[in-house]
């Protein structure tokens, strides 16, 4: 699709103004808060997804105690997040084995990133707590956010919007390709 122009006439209300749009129907789900997690197992999104194919859950990789996934409403493309299979809201509720295998898996993460999409840098991180802006706080869950240089740009500011260059069910193929091990 090439930008026009000159505005393109429009039926129905309104002055051509000389924007395109970009149109993400999808996100109307999160808008709404549909599929938004309550605190127990039963409703939450972390619980669920082991229980899917990989395709289904967007399931990168399983281990023995976490598994990684994509995340649904990315900050970035190949945006992952790392997940105890069990439903604890803390990190110090984590068991040894479960904050090893955590800590394992982000490495494994960035390694994969890198390999997948050239990824220069990355930002990596929990949010304990509603108040500390954890979307879903009542399940632990590492972000791993890959960055590159120039990724920032005005969609996010002016039109709160990200452009994403891929579909998520090619990215979780790409990076599940490219995980070490």
């Amino acid at each position: 699709m090439s930008v026009a122009d000159e505005p393109s006439v429009q039926d129905g209300a309104g002055e051509p103004d000389g924007l395109q749009r970009l149109w993400m129907p999808h996100r109307m789900a999160y808008i709404k808060g549909e599929n938004r997690a309550g605190d127990g197992p039963e409703e939450c999104p972390f619980c669920r997804a082991p229980k899917l194919s990989d395709t289904g859950g967007l399931i990168v990789a399983r281990g023995a105690r976490v598994y990684t996934v994509l995340n649904l409403y990315p900050y970035n493309s190949g945006h992952l997040m790392v997940c105890p299979y069990r439903h604890v809201a803390d990190y110090t509720e984590l068991d040894p084995g479960e904050t090893t295998e955590l800590a394992e898996h982000t490495k494994k993460a960035m390694t994969a990133l890198r390999a997948a999409s050239g990824a220069q840098g990355f930002n990596i991180g929990m949010n304990m707590g509603g108040v500390a802006g954890a979307g879903i706080a009542a399940h632990l869950h590492q972000h791993v956010v890959p960055r590159w240089g120039g990724d920032t740009n005005f969609m996010p500011v002016v039109a709160r919007t990200k452009v994403l260059p891929q579909l998520l069910g090619e990215t979780r193929q790409v990076i599940a390709d490219a995980w070490p091990g």
